[in-house]
């Protein structure tokens, strides 16, 4: 059995197969995910898992570079942006590394979310709550 904390198959196995800049998204429970990209659906119910729980799992196993954030998510959520950001902070520390933040609308950061290696449903229900994680290098 794995001793870290990422224990879903399906994620633990993307994780292990990515490569510089591939990208992940992980989303809301609402964010429509196109038939075309593989779908890591890890709802259950309302809030759970939530998007900090599942974001704070993900980079325990994952080096990241940038993320990708849709305008909205900092203006109509702005607690759970703020969670975001400080994790991303954290990340920061632990790595050495800076992650780049880019901001772009929500109509493109849905079209952006199709073009990721896959997209990691929660089932948070906060509005916006959509991250897309561009995969760094530990080197």
């Amino acid at each position: 059995m794995k001793k870290n904390q990422l224990l879903n198959s399906e994620l633990s196995y993307l994780v292990a197969t990515l490569g510089h800049t591939d990208e992940i998204t992980v989303c809301d429970a609402g964010l429509p995910i196109p038939e075309t990209t593989q779908r890591i659906d890890l709802a259950l119910t309302h809030g759970v898992p939530g998007f900090i729980e599942t974001t704070r799992t993900l980079l325990a196993e994952m080096q990241i570079e940038g993320v990708i954030i849709a305008e909205e998510f900092r203006e109509v959520s702005p607690i759970l942006h703020a969670a975001l950001l400080d994790l991303l902070e954290s990340e920061e520390q632990q790595s050495g590394k800076t992650v780049s933040r880019t901001y772009v609308s929500h109509e493109e950061f849905k079209v952006r979310s199709g073009e990721s290696r896959a997209i990691v449903r929660t089932g948070e229900c906060t509005p916006y709550a959509n991250v897309i994680f561009q995969a760094g290098v530990v080197f």
